[in-house]
């Protein structure tokens, strides 16, 4: 599986192996909700994530799946912020919010600045906001942003990978200097960063997704990274699904999983965290899954590694 394919996967690729997206309302977002999380300062709080209904990213990466609930023009101006108070007017109140929207914070197309202002003022009231951007957007906007707002901003950027040949064919537009200069940039304005890494992408052996996976924790945090938050790779955009028939691709196992957060948590560097999104992908068994995952979830919250699950599965 380490053999990579001829094909180029550029973005017309990667689109003509699309299914159709899902109905969205520009007004409302596709998502909210509220989970515990562990924060910078390690303290368990409750976090509110708010999933903006946006326009799509410009960078159409190999993995990602967010399209489905983007539309294909910029959303009206208004909009987002109107999307941010309909949330907010549902969820209890928290003192962390994140707001995703399915691309890049920064960039122009998808919250307007003349945005920034009401957006402000919706999250006045928080004590932390976290958005997420792709390196190409990080830019004065950061700093127009964060001088507006009360809240301690933190931004997440998607490392993917340090793996110099996968990364070249996730299409992500970025190379490990471009991470570099943002987190080095965000980390110049006081700006707390968390990476997003893959775990298991494209053209990998288990055990190679499980070691590289490794290595972009240790990268990550040797540049700065306050928090990385590990992402299995599934199926299910069209593009993933192609290479999965073609055996270039396979979901990773939820023991790899386990183990990359615990060596994570073992460097005690900062906080590294599974995303539990859909996690029953990567189990083979049902019997040890709920165990596992509530494993998965002390893990996140605590940050020290519980005593592993045994199952007669033997995974």
């Amino acid at each position: 599986m380490s053999k990579f394919p001829d094909t180029r996967f550029d973005d017309q690729w990667i689109i003509s192996k699309r299914g159709k997206k899902n109905k969205i309302d520009p007004l409302k977002p596709y998502g909210y909700f509220v989970e515990k999380e562990r924060t910078v300062s390690g303290s368990i709080e409750n976090v509110s994530t708010i999933l903006l209904t946006n326009s799509e990213c410009p960078f159409h990466c190999l993995m990602c799946d967010l399209w489905k609930n983007t539309s294909d023009k910029p959303v009206p101006e208004k909009s987002v912020a109107a999307q941010i108070e309909f949330a907010l007017s549902k969820l209890p109140e928290t003192k962390h919010l994140k707001l995703y929207n399915s691309g890049s914070f920064f960039d122009n197309r998808a919250i307007p600045k003349n945005d920034y202002k009401k957006i402000a003022q919706l999250v006045d009231h928080f004590e932390t906001v976290l958005v997420e951007s792709h390196p190409s957007f990080i830019n004065e906007n950061v700093l127009h942003f964060s001088n507006l707002i009360k809240p301690k901003l933190l931004v997440a950027l998607g490392l993917e990978t340090v793996h110099p040949e996968v990364l070249l064919r996730l299409n992500k537009k970025m190379t490990l200097n471009d991470f570099e200069r943002s987190v080095k940039y965000l980390t110049e304005l006081e700006i707390s960063t968390r990476a997003f890494i893959l775990l298991r992408p494209p053209f990998l052996f288990e055990k190679e997704g499980v070691i590289w996976t490794k290595k972009s924790i240790d990268y990550a945090f040797k540049i700065g990274v306050s928090s990385v938050t590990i992402i299995p790779v599934r199926s299910g955009n069209g593009a993933m699904d192609q290479l999965k028939l073609e055996k270039y691709f396979e979901e990773p196992r939820i023991e790899s999983l386990e183990n990359v957060i615990e060596y994570g948590i073992g460097l005690n560097a900062g906080n590294v965290f599974a995303d539990l999104w859909d996690i029953e992908y990567f189990s083979k068994c049902g019997k040890c899954l709920s165990k596992r995952k509530e494993r998965l979830n002390q893990m996140n919250l605590f940050q020290k590694i519980p005593t592993r699950v045994y199952c007669t599965c033997l995974i």
